[in-house]
């Protein structure tokens, strides 16, 4: 039996229905990629930190914070700081936990010692967005220095330098410097900081 002729149409259709495919996917990758373009950031640990992504997203691009990350997880706090916030995080770097003493990252991040990990990431967290000038104008409103409640319950104390520099206190006494300010993220901001915290 003859087989019904297909007509040119047809194909021209079908042709013309793929390359309208290819060209939206293509069109909506290159405004995906145009939106991140235009986005301001800040690189931390080799990586863009964008502002439309939240914390999690960029904390684990930082090849800085491998050692963060890598808490975060073992706390279950991953849902927490993906949500919406707004948080102010003083994220310790890797160089910052090696200076714990040794066995310490190990430690706290044995199951047994989970509510002591979590006690430890959230001291490190404030709920608000506070943004180095926010800081440093309510600081100076009091003499100089800022004191902020965590999420853990204690306080840390910012203060400044005569340097420019700015410092996060912890409720031991200990010293950590913000080393990189304003990562700001879509839900709150990151500072950077060259220690670990630690609540009494």
């Amino acid at each position: 039996m003859k087989q019904p002729e297909k007509h040119p149409m047809f194909n021209v259709n079908r042709v013309s229905l793929l390359g309208a495919a290819v060209f939206a996917l293509s069109l909506s990758s290159g405004l995906v990629a145009n939106s991140f373009a235009k986005e301001k950031t800040v690189e931390v640990g080799g990586a863009a930190m964008y502002p439309s992504k939240n914390i999690i997203e960029n904390a684990v691009n930082s090849k800085d914070h491998t050692t963060l990350v890598a808490a975060v997880k073992a706390a279950g706090l991953v849902n927490t700081l993906e949500g919406k916030g707004p948080f102010t995080v003083f994220a310790p770097t890797n160089a910052a936990f090696d200076k714990l003493p040794d066995g310490t990252v190990a430690t706290l991040l044995k199951p047994e010692n989970k509510t002591q990990l979590t006690n430890v990431l959230t001291y490190h967290v404030v709920a608000g967005d506070y943004s180095a000038a926010k800081m440093s104008k309510e600081a100076k409103a009091n003499g100089g220095k800022l004191d902020l409640k965590t999420v853990e319950g204690e306080h840390i104390m910012i203060e400044g330098d005569n340097m420019g520099g700015w410092w996060v206190v912890d409720g031991k006494g200990d010293k950590a410097k913000i080393t990189i300010a304003d990562v700001n993220q879509s839900n709150g901001v990151i500072h950077v900081i060259d220690g670990v915290l630690l609540p009494n």
